[in-house]
């Protein structure tokens, strides 16, 4: 997607004012982000309607609903938090959210976000590379896979008791993936916090891949050597890769992938074709060189 640039516009910082508003009755409450710095990334999309974005959501962990985390979520306790940063690297510690937002500038980065179910939203994130967070811990020549888990805690986040899954939620990416400019830790949304139903407080972002790798309420990330399980590919190998890049050519089994229904969007308007990469082929691809992507799906 040519329009989507890698640079921040040239003395352009769009500035939010801390503060907060009152959400509908039985919504969690928003709350602005200070100081988020305007990026061009995303020129020339449309995002999605706030209610859409935070009110269809995949979070099993509060239910399969798609209205369940939003109604589920409500309450869920985001601070503390933080996530525990171990495996092939010199220096082991923890990563904790207030230090993020207070030592790292947050940017807005408006991305496509594409569904592994054939939908399709914009977000205008807000976040820091992850690239940023995770060279400080040295990743040693080790460290070819960077894995990641969601916390359990099932009397917190009550679909955890049903079975749908193997908990926690597991994710992975190879290091060069994880590193990649486009790849981010996100804090928040439209400016504000992250919603709970949208993967507070701290969520991967990887806007090339299908939405469940973007794991969300990061609790540990593991620098590993070798390639690390991951949720969806543990219960249906032959339908969920562990690679899950966008891609129109490789229909899911139950599914095609050449188009997605675009949320939002008139309920009679024809779906769009889906991009290879999400429309981040001209950033990824490389990353991919050589590889058959029908059989590394």
């Amino acid at each position: 997607m040519s329009a989507l640039g890698v640079g921040l516009i040239a003395g352009g910082a769009g500035v939010y004012v801390l503060g907060s508003r009152r959400s509908s009755p039985g919504r969690q409450e928003r709350q602005r982000i200070a100081g988020v710095q305007s990026t061009d990334y995303g020129q020339g999309l449309d995002p999605t309607g706030y209610e859409h974005i935070t009110r269809y959501n995949n979070f099993y962990e509060f239910g399969s609903g798609k209205k369940s985390p939003a109604e589920r979520a409500v309450n869920f306790k985001t601070r503390p938090w933080s996530i525990e940063v171990t495996g092939e690297c010199e220096k082991p510690g923890v990563l904790d959210v207030e230090d993020i937002l207070s030592s790292h500038m947050q940017q807005e980065r408006i991305y496509g976000f594409r569904c592994v179910e054939a939908w399709y939203m914009v977000v205008p994130w807000v976040g820091v590379p992850l690239a940023d967070l995770l060279k400080p811990f040295a990743p040693t020549s080790k460290a070819k896979y960077v894995a990641f888990e969601t916390l359990y805690d099932p009397q917190r986040m009550p679909g955890q008791k049903s079975p749908s899954l193997d908990w926690p939620y597991r994710e992975g990416l190879r290091i060069d993936e994880a590193m990649h400019p486009l790849t981010l830790m996100a804090t928040g949304l439209y400016g504000e916090v992250l919603p709970n139903q949208n993967g507070a407080p701290l969520r991967l972002v990887v806007p090339w891949k299908y939405g469940f790798k973007s794991i969300k309420s990061i609790v540990k990330i593991r620098f590993v050597e070798h390639q690390p399980e991951t949720s969806w590919n543990m219960l249906q190998p032959g339908e969920y890769g562990f690679y899950s890049n966008v891609n129109p050519s490789v229909s899911h089994p139950r599914w095609s992938q050449r188009k997605h229904r675009v949320l939002g969007a008139d309920l009679f308007a024809d779906k769009e074709r889906t991009q290879p990469f999400n429309g981040y082929q001209d950033e990824v691809g490389a990353l991919y060189s050589g590889m058959d992507l029908r059989k590394y799906f």
